[in-house]
C-alpha cells in the first residue's frame, strides 16, 4: 500500500506540473498520450486503494493558474470538465436513445461571457472551474466576443479562445529564438495574460473566440441546437456541429476525424464533444468528481503508438538553432509512413535519454494524428554527441538557455551561415509567401548542403543546376520540371506576400497587407527608399515601423531586396482607399471546399480583399455569401448558411457577380 501511495504522490505532482505548463508555459512537459496514460493509472490506483490525494487532477476541474492582471471572481455557473473516452461505444451508451450534437473540442482557453440588458457585463477565464480571472478589459480586442447583443435578459455563453495555425506560425516567426511558444494554445494563454496596458496586442495576435455553449438565457429555449442557432443569429462565432444519435454516431465521428487527418482544420482541436439536445435532461445529472454526468462527453483520439529502432540523430539547422532529429526504421502511423521526428531541442533529447544509435528503441506517435513525436526511448545506446561545429558551414556551435522557457538549444555562431537561416528559406517559399511548390524544408536542406542555394536570389537560378538536381535521390526530370515551373510562376508576386517572405522582424503577412492597403505597392517601395516611417498604420507604432526601416538600412538586406526585384515582378496594387469601390466592397465571404478557377483558396481570398471585401472562416449572421463549388452538399457550413438565409454560390457564380482572375 505504501508503494502505491508513493506512486500516486508522484503521479499527482507530475500531472499537475504538466497541466501548469500545458496552460501557461511555453514548453510542454509531456504529450497528451503520456498525460492520459498517467491520468488513467492514477484513477485506477485511487479506485483500488480508496485514497484520493489532495490536489489530485482526477478530482479537480483543471489548472487554476491566473491569467492576466484581472481580479479573481466566482463563476455563476461552475465550468466543470467533461468525462472523456477514446472508445466510441462508450459515447454510444451515454447517448442512449436521445439525439445528441457532435462538435469540435477546440484546443485553447475557455472564456465565459456574461451579458445583461444586451451589454457585455464580464468576461472570465475558466480558471479552476469555480473561480476565474476577469479579463473584460481584453474583450474589445478578442475577435468573436460581441460587446452588445440584441438579447436584453441575463445571458451567459461559454466559448474557446483559440488561434489558427497560420497565425501561430506568423507570430512565432516574429519572436526571438528561445522565446517562441510550443503550440497555439500556449500562445493564446500568454496573450490573455497581458495586462491592460498591452491589450492592443491581443488583436494583433488574432485571438478569436468560438462559442460552444449557451449556458443560460431567460428565454424558453430547451434545445441545444436551437440555443446554438440563437447564438448564430445574435452574431456569435459558433463551433461547427452535427445532429446524430447512438446509431449514426460512429459514422459521424469517423467523418469528422477524416477532416483532421486530411489537414482541413486551421484551428487546433484535440477531440470531439457530444451533448444532449435536450438541455433540461442534461441538467438533471449528478456531479461525480469534477464531471457533471449528463453535461456532455469528450471523445479523444487514441494516439496510435509504434515501436521502432533509432538509426541516428540528424542535426538540422532551422532559424538560428540546430535541431536534433530522430531518424528511425520506418513505421506506419495513421495511414502514412513515418521515419523521422524532431526532438525539438537539447532539453527534450536529454529528457528522453535518446542515444546516438546502436540498439536504442523508440516509441513514436502522431500527436493528434498529425505531428510525429517521440514519446519514450529505451536509452541503451551511447550518448548522443552534440556537434561542436555547424554541420553546414563548420563554424563553432554554442548552447543557449531560453530566458523564459529554460530550454537548451544549439546554435551556429556564424551569422552568415545559409543553413542557419533555413527557416527564412522555408518561409520565403511557403504558401503564405512566394508559394513555390516542391521546395519542402527537407529539399531546401538538401540544396543548401549541396551548395545549390546560398541566398534567396539563388532560388531563381535553380535552373543552372538541372543535371545535379535530376541526379539526386528522389528527383528526376519530371520533378525538376515541376520545380522549375513553380519557381517561374512565383516571379509574378503579390506585394503583401513578398513583404511577408522577407522575414523582417515583427512583420508578417497581416502587417504586409496593412502596408499595401495604406500605401499601395509604389508607395511602399518609395517609403523604403526615402526612409519614411510607417507609424500611420493602425497597430504599427514606432517599434514596427522602426523594424522595417532598420532592416532596409542594413546593406546586406537592401542589396538582397534590390536583387530580388530584378527576379520578381510585384503586382501594382493601389492603396485601399482607391479600392473602396471594388466589386466586393463591404461584403463578407466564407470560402470552403476545392476551388477550380483561382489557384487556391489563398489566391481567392487575396482577390476578395483586393476588391474591398472580407473573408472569414465560419458562417455567421454577418456573412453575405458562402462560396462552395458543391452548392448542394450537406456540409455543416452549407447547413448553417441555409439556416441563416445566406446565399450559397459556386466559384463560377462568384466570378459572374464580382469578377476574377
Amino acid at each position: 500500500m505504501e508503494e502505491k501511495k508513493k506512486r500516486m504522490e508522484y503521479l499527482v505532482a507530475a500531472l499537475n506540473e504538466a497541466s501548469a505548463a500545458y496552460y501557461n508555459d511555453k514548453d510542454e512537459l509531456m504529450s497528451n498520450y503520456e498525460w492520459d496514460a498517467m491520468f488513467d493509472e492514477l484513477a485506477s490506483l485511487e479506485a483500488e486503494t480508496g485514497i484520493v490525494l489532495e490536489g489530485s487532477p482526477t478530482h479537480s476541474v483543471g489548472y487554476g493558474g491566473a491569467l492576466g492582471g484581472g481580479r479573481r471572481e466566482a463563476h455563476e455557473y461552475p465550468a466543470l470538465s467533461l468525462a472523456k473516452s477514446k472508445d466510441v461505444s462508450v459515447l454510444q451508451k451515454w447517448a442512449g436513445q436521445r439525439p445528441v450534437w457532435l462538435s469540435w473540442k477546440l484546443d485553447g482557453i475557455t472564456l465565459v461571457a456574461t451579458y445583461d440588458s444586451g451589454k457585455l457585463a464580464r468576461l472570465l477565464t475558466r480558471g479552476n472551474g469555480t473561480t476565474g480571472t476577469n479579463i473584460t478589459y481584453l474583450a474589445p480586442q478578442i475577435s468573436g466576443v460581441p460587446l452588445s447583443i440584441e438579447e436584453k435578459g441575463h445571458f451567459v455563453v461559454r466559448g474557446e479562445a483559440v488561434m489558427s495555425y497560420p497565425d501561430f506560425d506568423r507570430l512565432n516567426e516574429e519572436l526571438s529564438e528561445g522565446e517562441q511558444y510550443a503550440n497555439p494554445r500556449n500562445l493564446v494563454a500568454g496573450t490573455l495574460a497581458l495586462d491592460e496596458s498591452r491589450a492592443e496586442q491581443v488583436a494583433e495576435r488574432k485571438v478569436r473566440w468560438k462559442a460552444f455553449s449557451l449556458v443560460h438565457t431567460d428565454s424558453a429555449v430547451t434545445s441545444w441546437g436551437s440555443r446554438m442557432d440563437l447564438l448564430d443569429r445574435l452574431g456569435f462565432d459558433t463551433v461547427d456541429r452535427e445532429l446524430c444519435d447512438a446509431g449514426t454516431l460512429p459514422g459521424v465521428i469517423e467523418k469528422w476525424t477524416q477532416r483532421v487527418r486530411g489537414g482541413e482544420m486551421e484551428l487546433p482541436v484535440d477531440g470531439l464533444v457530444i451533448a444532449y439536445d435536450d438541455t433540461e435532461y442534461a441538467a438533471t445529472g449528478s456531479v461525480t468528481g469534477h464531471h457533471a454526468t449528463n453535461a456532455g462527453m469528450a471523445f479523444k483520439w487514441q494516439d496510435t503508438a509504434a515501436d521502432t529502432v533509432l538509426d541516428h540523430v540528424e542535426w538540422s539547422c532551422a532559424a538560428s538553432s540546430i535541431t536534433p532529429v530522430a531518424v528511425f526504421a520506418p513505421v506506419q502511423l495513421e495511414g502514412t509512413e513515418v521515419k523521422r521526428a524532431s526532438l525539438c531541442n537539447l532539453t527534450e533529447m536529454k529528457r528522453l535519454g535518446i542515444g546516438a544509435g546502436g540498439a536504442t528503441t523508440l516509441k513514436v506517435i502522431k500527436s493528434n494524428m498529425i505531428i510525429p513525436k517521440v514519446i519514450a526511448a529505451d536509452p541503451h545506446g551511447t550518448a548522443a554527441e552534440i556537434p561542436e561545429r555547424c554541420p553546414v558551414c563548420g563554424a563553432a556551435t554554442e548552447i543557449t538557455v531560453g530566458s523564459s522557457t529554460g530550454s537548451e538549444t544549439l546554435h551556429c555562431t556564424n551569422p552568415d551561415c545559409s543553413a542557419k537561416h533555413i527557416r527564412r528559406f522555408e518561409r520565403f517559399v511557403s504558401r503564405q509567401c512566394m508559394d513555390i511548390d516542391g521546395l519542402s524544408v527537407e529539399t531546401l536542406a538538401k540544396f543548401i548542403n549541396a551548395g545549390l542555394i546560398t541566398d534567396l536570389v539563388s532560388i531563381y537560378r535553380i535552373g543552372e543546376h538541372r543535371q545535379e538536381i535530376e541526379a539526386m535521390e528522389g528527383f528526376g526530370a519530371r520533378s525538376f520540371a515541376n520545380l522549375a515551373a513553380a519557381v517561374e510562376r512565383s516571379r509574378n508576386a503579390d506585394p503583401a506576400r513578398f513583404i511577408n517572405a522577407l522575414s523582417i522582424p515583427k512583420i508578417g503577412l497581416d502587417a504586409g497587407k496593412r502596408i499595401i492597403a495604406k500605401y499601395g505597392t509604389a508607395g511602399f517601395l518609395r517609403r523604403l527608399e526615402d526612409g519614411e516611417g510607417f507609424e500611420e498604420i493602425d497597430g504599427f507604432g514606432a517599434e514596427r515601423s522602426g523594424s522595417i526601416l532598420a532592416w532596409y538600412a542594413d546593406g546586406k538586406n537592401r542589396d538582397l531586396f534590390r536583387r530580388l526585384l530584378e527576379e520578381i515582378t510585384l503586382a501594382d496594387v493601389a492603396p485601399a482607399e482607391e479600392n473602396a469601390g471594388g466589386s466586393c466592397a463591404g461584403k463578407v465571404f466564407v470560402i470552403t471546399g476545392d476551388v477550380h478557377v483561382f489557384k487556391n483558396r489563398d489566391a481567392f481570398k487575396a482577390y476578395v480583399e483586393s476588391q474591398g471585401g472580407k473573408v472569414t472562416g465560419s458562417v455567421s449572421a454577418k456573412t453575405d455569401y458562402l462560396v462552395n463549388n458543391d452548392v448542394g452538399s450537406g456540409s455543416s457550413k452549407n447547413k448553417k448558411a441555409k439556416e441563416l438565409g445566406k446565399e450559397i454560390i459556386s466559384e463560377e457564380r462568384f466570378i459572374e457577380l464580382f469578377g476574377g482572375p
